[in-house]
């Protein structure tokens, strides 16, 4: 039978729909009950811990084959990515910079970020969490570790969503706990300077939609 479902921290539609037995994630997506959702949240990979979605049933598929062959059926599915670009301190991209990636504690093979500092990879939908050490220079014996929390970004209009933003673009915020204290002010003035907007420590829409713009998401 159809249900709602309300969000939880660290879930995206990803990993909805693998629970929910859905192949893809745009079957609840897309479905007219959900269209006051998507406007609301129209990058279907930020959700708000509270949001409510409407799954819908399965629909059964009627295919007519034969008895007295043996078929192949094919179910096609989006994949899930974990995509990061990675800059130094200059703000260039960090080109052609081994990494080496955990997801949930199992390693992936060690690799080179793109010419635009991309790191991209195919995970489960159900990752949660990650572990990504990037060697700037070649010749140094230890690199520069984040730990990753997948699914864990709120919106960029919610106080959480900032702080992880200001973060994650090098603007130290502190917790990201929703609470807009010295700290948090002090790293939106900077963002602000920066980016020659208003400085008052309040992030209002401009520089939301600026952390938005330069963080991309």
């Amino acid at each position: 039978m159809p249900t709602e479902y309300t969000v939880e921290q660290g879930d995206c539609f990803s990993s909805i729909a693998e629970e929910f037995g859905f192949a893809d994630w745009h079957t609840i997506y897309e479905h007219p009950n959900n269209a006051e959702l998507r406007e609301q949240r129209p990058n279907p990979n930020i959700l708000f811990p509270g949001d409510i979605l409407y799954i819908p049933d399965k629909q059964i598929k009627d295919v007519d084959r034969s008895t007295d062959l043996a078929h192949q059926f094919v179910i096609k599915s989006p994949k899930t990515w974990l995509r990061i670009k990675i800059r130094d301190g200059q703000e260039a991209p960090a080109a052609g910079c081994k990494y080496q990636l955990e997801i949930d504690d199992v390693p992936f093979p060690k690799g080179k970020l793109g010419g635009d500092g991309l790191l991209e990879v195919k995970i489960s939908a159900k990752a949660e969490k990650g572990v990504l050490t990037v060697w700037f220079d070649d010749q140094a014996p230890v690199g520069t570790t984040w730990k990753l929390l997948l699914g864990h970004l709120d919106p960029v209009d919610k106080m959480r969503g900032i702080q992880a933003r200001l973060n994650n673009l090098g603007y130290s915020s502190g917790a990201v706990d929703g609470i807009i204290g010295p700290i948090t002010q002090g790293a939106v003035r900077s963002f602000q300077e920066d980016n020659h907007l208003k400085i008052d420590g309040i992030p209002g829409p401009i520089t939301q939609g600026k952390l938005k713009e330069l963080h991309g998401c």
